[in-house]
């Protein structure tokens, strides 16, 4: 791959799940909201990117290729079952390696997004742990924490910005499981691993851990959906557009690409990079959709 002088590439590789059909894609930068389902594949991209597409169901040997050809990997939304789905396998084997990697000296950030937040819940603490909650469809301000303000997460936040995270809804919710802020501090290994930043509370009163960052490693959760303030413009959502929800999903994004920016790893070679570029593929308009571009594999 040619890049400028004094730019560093990043790929991001985003695993992709709905149903029973999963594909990942890695990008230059970040990929936005996807969804894999029985006949399309959305993927919102913003900033300089590649976009890689590879099938789930791999072997180990196949996902450690993957991970060292990457510079961080984004864990997005979606339906899948968190212990048995294709998407957990791959999920817990990119988690597995992103600990060893940091533990060895390879900086490698993981961002899970709704299930892939829920997704780093369960691999960090073993259990599921989630409960149905009533947030389906409902734009919050967040309950920031003490912890927030020097957060790596929020620290570099416009300040407009992070005073409207607390005083506006900003933030798209769109799940219907959660874990409560009971059951998270009353598990040792998310509570030693993680630093709540902000909760939420339901329309019956549960309270919810809704962004966590990892405490020693590079991992970072968000149940709510920063894409949706950018890319998705269906009228019967809660799709936050303000100019605060707007600079607040470009900060966020911003914020992991600089993570990811700290990795290097790469693919060995340009053939094999550009043999699994998106761009041998082209999307189609789909206005019936709620992602309007569609890509068909």
């Amino acid at each position: 791959m040619v890049v400028p002088k004094g730019y560093k590439a990043c790929l991001i590789c985003v695993m992709l799940a709905v149903g029973q059909q999963t594909v990942v894609l890695c990008a230059f930068n970040e990929t936005e909201q996807v969804r894999a389902g029985l006949s399309t594949v959305p993927v919102r991209t913003y900033m300089s990117i590649l976009l890689l597409k590879h099938r789930l169901n791999l072997t180990v040997e196949e996902y450690e290729k993957i991970f060292h050809s990457i510079n961080g990997i984004l864990f997005p939304g979606g339906g899948s079952d968190l212990k048995t789905s294709a998407f957990a396998k791959a999920a817990g084997i990119f988690y597995k390696l992103a600990i060893e990697a940091f533990d060895a000296g390879d900086y490698f950030p993981i961002w899970g997004t709704c299930m892939g937040h829920q997704e780093l819940t369960f691999l960090t603490s073993g259990k599921d742990l989630l409960i149905r909650t009533n947030t389906e469809n409902m734009a919050l301000p967040l309950n920031l924490t003490d912890a927030a303000a020097s957060s790596k997460m929020f620290q570099n936040l416009p300040p407009g910005v992070y005073k409207a995270l607390s005083r506006d809804p900003l933030t798209g919710n769109f799940h219907h499981f959660s874990i409560s802020l009971q059951d998270f501090l009353g598990n040792e290994k998310l509570k030693n691993f993680y630093s709540i930043l902000s909760t939420n509370t339901d329309s019956k009163g549960v309270e919810f851990v809704s962004t966590m960052e990892g405490i020693r490693y590079p991992f970072y959760g968000v149940l709510w959906h920063p894409e949706v303030n950018r890319f998705m413009w269906k009228t019967d959502r809660s799709f936050p557009h303000s100019a605060n929800a707007v600079q607040l999903s470009c900060s966020l994004a911003d914020f992991f690409v600089n993570e990811a920016r700290k990795n290097f790893h790469h693919f060995p070679n340009v053939e094999e990079e550009r043999a699994a570029l998106i761009y041998n593929d082209l999307p189609r308009y789909v206005p019936t959709s709620d992602y309007i571009q569609v890509y068909f594999f």
